[in-house]
């Protein structure tokens, strides 16, 4: 173990035991961290960043509630005057990423020595850069070790973790990133894409034998189809799905592949681990890390149970590149506090729409806004391992992977038709297609539901 990879694992060794602390606050006590470490952060932002120093002038004092978002591009727009290590240049940052990118190189190893960076997909538009130094990322990567300890897992390892991350190996992106550094300083890790073929994925993951299996639902649904028809063989001792969304389905055929419930990671680039599912299946947010605000769509919050058009996202460990009422385009879903586990972070009850576009098809009065929920009430039970709508000029095709032989194409489209012409949609045609797998990203992401694009 290198000097910097002893550092971190030291540094996550000590975040796992305070952070299990906070796990019993009461709702106040969480509060109270929260305005604490904002007041902490936004000195800290306003101390040593131009952007923010100008942006909160005058309002050293007023509540995180009153605070200006901040959005994407602006933050893309002003990186050099956000960053609060004069030395950091967006240019040379993306110069940086584009090199390991070129040589294929191992993203665990920190640039100038102190630097951890990650690419956003840029699923929404612009590409969003992030930064870290050692602190923060070993807060970045204990975020997400944190779920498998309150899914139940042991937390004191007596003998080699192995663990299988199903996601991308494109160095930029940060489950490449945190996969690599889970490799190298905490876990024996198998890193893969994806993108791969399922009987590919199978073989190497057969040959591995993963305690823990980690991927993207729609990556984990076909590897779970592979597993129930005898194709591979293994048995880990929890499934964690990441990045997207785990519809129901998808977590019926992993838990009938592995005979327990995956765990439900929320996490994001910008933010690292949101919220995690607990041993009762409800997901917690992690209140002492982030402070998630749901709001409408003239920015104004939205109360418990009630699912925002937005997030702000304040992360409280951020310092390099401090992220205050940090808006994102997700759209969740808050519940109360109190959980069978004993833990009083607030429950998330809802994430929809990430990684999926909203349609908007033609009305009799005009264009009709169609949620991808449409969609996922119809195709969430269909046959096979997996789905995806494209839009196109001429209209809507539906791509069904591993449908077996026999399978009524026709009557699922006459129900696709039907719930369209149900939300007012006319004039659009439907065609289902059989495929081998759905297409997927670059970075090997399979979106759902995928609009027009300009």
């Amino acid at each position: 173990m290198s000097a910097v990879d002893a550092e971190l694992f030291t540094r996550l060794l000590a975040l796992r035991a305070a952070w299990r602390t906070h796990e019993r606050w009461s709702p106040a006590r969480i509060g109270l961290h929260q305005v604490e470490g904002f007041q902490r952060l936004r000195a800290y932002a306003v101390a040593r960043s131009r952007f923010y120093r100008e942006r909160y002038a005058g309002l050293e004092r007023a509540p995180l509630g009153a605070l200006p978002p901040v959005t994407k591009d602006e933050l893309m727009d002003h990186f050099d005057e956000a960053v609060t290590a004069p030395s950091l240049r967006l240019a040379d940052i993306e110069a940086h990423l584009n090199q390991i990118v070129e040589d294929d190189a191992d993203p665990s190893v920190p640039w100038r020595g102190r630097w951890w960076a990650a690419a956003s997909a840029g699923t929404t538009g612009r590409r969003g850069i992030f930064i870290w130094d050692h602190r923060e990322w070993a807060s970045v990567i204990a975020s997400y070790a944190r779920a498998p300890s309150w899914a139940g897992l042991p937390n004191r390892v007596r003998r080699p973790v192995r663990v299988a991350i199903v996601t991308t190996r494109r160095p930029t992106h940060q489950s490449a990133v945190i996969s690599a550094t889970f490799n190298s300083v905490i876990f024996p890790t198998l890193r893969l894409d994806a993108a791969d073929s399922p009987a590919d994925l199978a073989a190497r993951l057969g040959a591995f034998h993963p305690d823990l299996l980690i991927g993207y639902p729609s990556a984990l649904r076909p590897l779970a189809a592979e597993q129930l028809a005898g194709r591979l063989s293994i048995e880990p001792r929890a499934v964690l799905s990441a990045a997207e969304v785990l519809d129901a389905s998808a977590s019926k055929a992993i838990e009938a592949a592995w005979g327990s419930a995956p765990v439900d990671i929320y996490g994001t680039t910008e933010t690292a681990g949101i919220a995690s599912t607990c041993t009762s299946g409800r997901r917690h947010v992690y209140e002492d890390l982030v402070i998630v605000e749901p709001v409408d769509a003239d920015y104004r919050p939205v109360p418990p149970g009630v699912t925002g058009e937005r997030i702000l996202v304040t992360v409280l460990f951020s310092r390099t590149l401090p992220l205050i009422r940090y808006e994102m385009s997700d759209r969740v879903r808050l519940g109360g506090h109190g959980c069978p586990c004993g833990r009083s972070f607030r429950l998330l009850e809802e994430v929809e729409g990430r990684a999926e576009d909203i349609l908007h098809l033609p009305g009799a009065e005009g264009p009709v806004m169609v949620h991808p929920n449409v969609f996922h009430d119809v195709l969430e039970n269909a046959p096979g391992t997996g789905w995806q709508v494209v839009q196109r000029e001429e209209g809507l095709d539906v791509l069904v992977a591993g449908a077996p032989l026999g399978t009524d194409l026709q009557g699922l489209r006459d129900a696709i038709a039907q719930r369209l012409t149900a939300h007012g949609v006319v004039g659009t045609p439907v065609r289902v297609f059989p495929v081998y797998e759905v297409p997927r990203t670059p970075l090997g992401k399979a979106k759902l539901v995928r609009g027009l694009r300009p």
